[in-house]
């Protein structure tokens, strides 16, 4: 049974889409089955890949809805072993629709739980905001990997996921626990960024990924050609950067792997990272 990772952050701009969408493609490269599901309106994800998100007819928004089964709305990838379930800006009514619905929060864990035994892993994109969208991908995961932006204002907002994370534990799903944090959007040459990345290791521990995703030309232009950067150019900073952070997560979770390949479908938890020397 494949382990479900939401990529969140409410703060907008700090590599959220693009965490999600190449540590799918390293994942999916490594020849690990794995699903992105793409459920931010704004279909960044979608493009990402190779997607025109205006000629989709089923996306997360009708698999939330329920009018249309989860197999329905998956599409293979130029990527072998990558999935997507792709959005729609229709997305973006859907919280207004589901105030009357029952259980309005475990829509979205319904519908993954039908296919997530086909695949690894399971990577949803969430929208930069701490609404129903978001409260649904907390619920329907295993584990949640925070993007943190290199920069002054880092740690700022993130007390409000936290909270976030910890009522949804409270009230939705009490297993659910942090994969790790990633810092993202990293330049070297910066005092200050090395400032902050002391300062979320501090806060966060062996929580923080050793993987350090760097700025990176190459990885941002690969979105407006469609392509994850390990197909744009795999010798980039930002292909290395990502394959190194899957890398971690494999890892973390070869237990899961092992016994999924088994058969077998244990609870799938994260092991602690180290922290980097």
């Amino acid at each position: 049974m494949g382990k479900i990772i939401a990529v969140a952050n409410q703060k907008g701009g700090v590599g959220k889409t693009t965490t999600a969408v190449n540590l799918a493609a390293s994942l999916a490269a490594m020849e690990h089955p794995t699903l992105l599901v793409d459920f931010d309106p704004q279909a960044n994800g979608t493009s990402g890949v190779g997607i025109d998100p205006r000629t989709v007819t089923a996306s997360s928004y009708e698999i939330l809805i329920g009018s249309v089964a989860t197999e329905d709305a998956i599409l293979e990838t130029e990527s072998p072993f990558l999935s997507l379930i792709p959005s729609h800006i229709n997305l973006v009514g859907a919280e207004i629709e589901m105030v009357e619905v029952t259980d309005r929060e475990r829509m979205l864990s319904r519908a993954l739980n039908r296919v997530r035994d086909r695949f690894d892993f399971v990577i949803i994109d969430c929208p930069p905001s701490l609404g129903l969208l978001t409260l649904n991908s907390l619920t329907a995961s295993d584990s949640v990997l925070i993007p943190v932006q290199a920069e002054y204002f880092a740690l700022e907002g993130l007390g409000q996921l936290l909270n976030t994370i910890k009522l949804v534990r409270q009230h939705l799903n009490p297993a659910l626990d942090i994969e790790g944090v990633v810092l993202t959007m990293f330049d070297t040459r910066l005092r200050l960024a090395n400032q902050v990345a002391s300062e979320v290791r501090r806060y966060f521990g062996e929580k923080v990924f050793r993987t350090i995703i760097q700025r990176n030309v190459r990885l941002s232009e690969a979105p407006s050609f469609g392509r994850p950067v390990l197909l744009y150019d795999a010798t980039s900073t930002g292909s290395r950067n990502y394959i190194g952070l899957a890398r971690e997560l494999i890892k973390a979770n070869r237990q899961m792997l092992e016994a999924s390949s088994k058969g077998a479908s244990p609870n799938p938890t994260s092991h602690q990272h180290e922290e980097q020397g």
